[in-house]
């Protein structure tokens, strides 16, 4: 798997909340990560940034020691992001300026032919195999929650004014409690990773057809078209393919 990704500060913001790691090329490990980072002026840059370096080290420092069984891997993904909670969580705690920060949380770990996700927040992973564009994460958000109660539509929800709500985030409490799964990965796959920056401005469709033409072009074009509507907030494309 090979990563492509563009980030950029949008037309609205003073400042790039988003933070991301993809492989490099001596890595060992295919192990891709997206943050969107809230709080203060400096708190949601420091959040973000941290909670990615906190993740990344934990699983490169301790996948050696485990079952590299499925189990084990998603266990291992737990604990990363919880371990990344407690140091963001502290920061905020250690300095008062930096009180309340916190971010959005998203892990793709590919190994023998699946990607094992981890997710706290509401960035996004898609999985686009074929003519289909599935989510593979849940907005932990105020508005997702109004949708799974019925209380308004999808459609409804696009535009809803606490869109940005989040129910669950990543340094905010002491605990966090990250969404985990496992899928397989067929020939062909795209994994797409985002902050809200983009799916809040570009549709589903859109991000499809981009990404289904060209891949390796895609992170930078999805970019420039969520700030050609508009770019209200900081946009991150990872594309995993």
């Amino acid at each position: 798997m090979v990563g492509f990704a563009s980030s950029d500060i949008g037309k609205a913001r003073e400042i790039n909340q988003d933070y991301y790691s993809i492989p490099k090329p001596e890595d060992r490990l295919q192990l891709f990560i997206l943050a969107d980072g809230m709080g203060g002026y400096n708190g949601g840059e420091i959040a973000s940034s941290l909670a990615t370096a906190s993740a990344k080290s934990y699983i490169e420092n301790n996948f050696d020691k485990i079952e590299h069984n499925k189990e084990a891997i998603l266990e291992l993904i737990k604990n990363a992001i919880e371990y990344a909670n407690m140091v963001v969580f502290e920061k905020s705690k250690q300095e008062p300026n930096l009180e309340g920060m916190g971010t959005t949380l998203d892990i793709c770990f590919i190994y023998n032919n699946k990607v094992y996700v981890g997710h706290v927040g509401d960035s996004r992973i898609y999985r686009i195999r074929g003519e289909i564009i599935r989510k593979l994460t849940k907005d932990h958000s105020y508005v997702q929650q109004l949708v799974e109660d019925g209380k308004i539509t999808r459609e409804e929800a696009e535009h809803h004014p606490k869109k940005n709500m989040l129910l669950k985030a990543l340094g905010c409490t002491a605990m966090v409690e990250p969404d985990l799964r496992a899928r397989n990965i067929e020939t062909g796959d795209i994994l797409l990773m985002c902050s809200d920056g983009l799916t809040n401005m570009v549709e589903e469709k859109e991000i499809y057809r981009v990404v289904r033409e060209n891949p390796e072009t895609a992170a930078q074009v999805l970019v420039e078209l969520a700030n050609a509507a508009g770019g209200y907030d900081n946009i991150t494309v990872v594309i995993i393919k």
